[in-house]
């Protein structure tokens, strides 16, 4: 028998998840005729015991499953459509939506979970262009039920990060899928895929931070609201990469949370200087790579406490997007600034399935802790949105949809 332990926090509290792998005798496979499609019993999930948590198994049982991806795909389903651009009113539930046809190489998703994302805010109130009426949502995970891909079949767990995921049914394109491994649920999926992949391809790519040193003699990194969720998850693999790692964060309890993420330094950004304390901290060198979710109120900041020859790395515009920048004042330190889309560093299925798969290990053998604050029904979305930008949250938010 393997045990993974995977640890799953909760409202910044982190809770020990054990799975136990068993045989999977004949008895407990199920064929799904006509189809001859297996679905197997999947492997237990035993929370601690926790208010929050339901002691039931987080995973439906092989029969409960086979059930929900096997049911006839339905002719409308319910979902969040959004008319015109706005607050979260604007968020609207539906019951009659059409459900997607397939194209060329997708495969259609029940969903279970939808992620809840900053990125979704910014189509929501329009600050990032689509064209409407929109059913918005970025990441997603649930049971394959259609494909055209020769890569996934019917009944296959998946996760993705791809348009559309607060609804019943998305339709997704292969490349931007991946089949779950063992001990990684839909849950995990929909928490870790978009800021994870985020925060590692960044680190990676952005970042040049390449090897794992196990020891802080690597660059110093500053990261910004470094309790949120894609800054928990850049501090911890930062740590892991083996960089020196300064955190900024709102407050005792958020700078508590990422001192636990692995911040080996946290500025509280409500009642310290910042720049004072970075010159203090690194002696005067300042920060060789910044990581910015913040944006406008934090950019002269960094500007300020960047060391020479250092990266600024803008991912995030939650306080606005950065004005204009005369670029004479790079010149200063010799500095780089680079604004990165995830979505470009994994183009080709090659780049998708190697960093999901250092991800998916990451979680596995417990270097990196998914934060997850709260889950919504679909129905609460517009809460969701409220908690995320009023800066009410240390972790990731999730949408239960099925």
């Amino acid at each position: 028998m393997h045990v993974h332990r995977v640890c799953f926090r909760r409202c910044t509290r982190y809770l020990p998840l054990e799975r136990h792998f068993r045989p999977r005798p004949l008895s407990q496979r199920i064929s799904a005729s006509p189809h001859s499609i297996r679905a197997f019993v999947t492997p237990a999930i035993i929370p601690i015991a926790s208010p929050q948590l339901s002691t039931a198994p987080r995973l439906p049982t092989s029969a409960r499953r086979q059930a929900s991806f096997m049911a006839p795909i339905p002719k409308s389903m319910s979902g969040i459509l959004i008319e015109e651009n706005g607050g979260v009113e604007v968020l609207k539930w539906k019951t009659d939506l059409p459900v997607p046809q397939l194209k060329e190489d997708e495969i259609l998703v029940r969903n279970e979970f939808a992620g809840v994302n900053y990125i979704d805010t910014y189509f929501r109130t329009g600050l990032y262009k689509a064209p409407l009426p929109l059913i918005t949502g970025k990441e997603g995970a649930g049971v394959v039920v259609a494909s055209s891909s020769p890569n996934f079949k019917e009944g296959d767990r998946v996760g993705y990060v791809a348009d559309h995921s607060y609804a019943e049914l998305t339709a997704v394109p292969a490349i931007k899928a991946i089949r779950l491994p063992e001990g990684i649920s839909t849950e995990h999926a929909a928490s870790c895929l978009l800021q994870g992949l985020t925060a590692l391809t960044f680190v990676r790519e952005a970042g040049g931070i390449k090897q794992e040193l196990g020891i802080s003699l690597g660059p110093w990194t500053l990261v910004h609201a470094a309790a949120g969720g894609t800054g928990s998850l850049l501090v911890q693999i930062l740590s892991v990469m083996g960089a020196k790692v300064i955190g900024t964060a709102g407050g005792p309890e958020k700078c508590e949370i990422a001192k636990r993420n692995g911040a080996g330094w946290v500025i509280d950004n409500r009642s310290e200087d910042v720049a004072a304390r970075v010159k203090e901290i690194t002696s005067g060198h300042g920060v060789d790579v910044i990581f910015d979710g913040v944006g406008k109120a934090t950019f002269d900041l960094d500007l300020e406490i960047i060391a020479r020859k250092g990266k600024l790395i803008i991912f995030g515009n939650a306080s606005g997007p950065v004005p204009p920048v005369d670029l004479l004042k790079l010149g200063a330190k010799n500095i780089s600034i680079l604004r990165p889309v995830m979505f470009n560093y994994t183009v080709t299925r090659e780049e998708w399935e190697q960093y999901s798969a250092e991800l998916f290990d990451l979680i596995l053998t417990g270097k990196l802790n998914i934060g997850l604050h709260n889950t919504y029904s679909l129905k609460d979305v517009g809460q969701a949105h409220s908690d995320l930008e009023g800066r009410k949250t240390t972790g990731k938010l999730l949408l239960k949809i099925s």
